[in-house]
Order: structure tokens, then sequence, then C-alpha cells
């Protein structure tokens, strides 16, 4: 989806899967959920909410939601605003919008912009202002506008999704990625070989840490026999000597 940044993901993806290529693909908000119904793709990063009849969905994070506005604009001279302070200006509302509003903030314009991307020209054309998560301001960031984040406007959620019947291996290895979970996890569908392999290492071991034990005992009584004192000539061992004749 737009404004996405899987960057880290597909970094540990190629250093855990090198042999298994992983293609990206970006596509329209509205167009993910059937993109990933239709198997165009096999998970995707998508704003909830989402068809949980048909997908399974781990939230990912939640998104700041901030107003684009030209840089000469008042708001620009404060750190964050409320919708409130947005009453008086025109605030574009786009077909693909990714925020669920109950009550929209500011004017309406006359036209909606069909896109987010067509909404930021009409900001920095100055008919108006337009409220967005975070990441999309920074995907259509321009040097004549700015951001300011607006405290109690709706918030977009970011989910990993994927077809409920369709939870291949290769999912669960993205799962596992995305989930921050190591390469050793006991729960990695690849770490169990490394596993058992450092297993039978530590159990070839053994058997060769207990003989050398077992030696070193018998050397010790080796060598007590050894060092014994001879005995004298008046003891027993002795008796069996031919006396010296006077």
């Amino acid at each position: 989806m737009p404004g996405a940044t899987p960057a880290k993901w597909v970094r540990i993806w190629r250093e855990r899967l090198p042999d298994v290529p992983l293609e990206l693909i970006q596509a329209p908000m509205a167009e993910v959920s059937a993109l990933l119904r239709d198997g165009g793709a096999e998970a995707g990063l998508v704003r909830l909410p989402v068809d949980r009849t048909v997908f399974s969905a781990i939230p990912l994070y939640t998104e700041t939601t901030v107003v684009i506005v030209p840089k000469d604009h008042v708001v620009a001279a404060v750190d964050e605003v409320s919708s409130g302070e947005l009453a008086d200006d025109i605030v574009l509302h786009p077909l693909d919008d990714a925020l669920g509003w109950e009550t929209l903030p500011g004017r309406p314009a006359l036209q909606r912009p069909e896109t987010t991307a067509d909404a930021v020209e009409l900001v920095a054309a100055g008919v108006g202002l337009l409220v967005v998560p975070q990441s999309l301001a920074r995907l259509h960031h321009r040097r004549d506008l700015t951001y300011r984040t607006v405290v109690d406007a709706p918030q977009s959620s970011v989910a990993l999704c994927w077809r409920e019947d369709a939870t291949t291996d290769l999912v669960e290895d993205l799962i596992g990625i995305v989930r921050g979970r190591t390469v050793n996890s006991s729960r990695g569908r690849r770490a169990a070989p490394e596993e058992k392999k450092t297993t039978e290492k530590k159990t070839t071991r053994k058997p060769a840490a207990a003989k050398v034990a077992k030696g070193a005992k018998s050397g010790r009584t080796a060598g007590a026999g050894r060092t014994t004192a001879k005995p004298s000539r008046g003891t027993t061992a002795g008796r069996g000597r031919p006396r010296r004749r006077g």
C-alpha cells in the first residue's frame, strides 16, 4: 500500500532466505485487498479494517495523523493542532481517504479529489488543507509544504494481511520476520534443522569427554602403584629372600 516502508523486513528476508526471491508490488490502497483475494500477492501491508472472514491480519503499528499545509500557513507556526482549529479552512477529502471520519473537520470542498496525490497538488495550489496518516505526508513531500500533528483526528492502523486459506510456509516465514523472531526461535520454521544439528554435535562430544575422564582416573591409580614405598627387609614381602650367612 502507499506509504508502507518494508525495507527492514525485506533485508532480513534476503539474509535468511537468499534462495527465495521476494517481489514487492505497490498497489493503490483500495486495490490491495482485491490483489490478495485474487492471488496476485501472498501477503500484503494494508490499512485496517479488513474482511476478517477472508483474511488473517497481524496489527503492526498505528500511525500519527497530520495535516498537510503550505509552509506560510498559520498552522505551520505550531507543533500540533486540533480538528476544531481547522474549522475555517477547506479540508480536502480524497476518494482514497485512509481515515475513518465520523465528522469531517473544516469546510468541504466543492468536489472530492480522486486520489491523495491529487489532493496534495491542490494543497500546494492553495485550495485547501489535507489530513492524512504521517507516512502519506512523507510519501508526497514537497518543499513548499509541511505538516503538523492533529491530536484528536482518527488514526490509521497498519497490518500484515494474507488470505486465511493460503497460509503457506513462506507466509509463515514472513510472519516470523515481521514479528521479530530470531533465526533460532523455537517457532521459526527454518530454525529447527540448525537446532537439531547443534544438539547432535553436543551429544557426540559427551562420550569422548567420559572416555577422557575414565582414562584420567585409571592413570591416577597406576601412578599410585608406582609411587608406593619399597617394603623393608623386616616385612613379610622380604621373607622370600635368602639370608646372608655369617
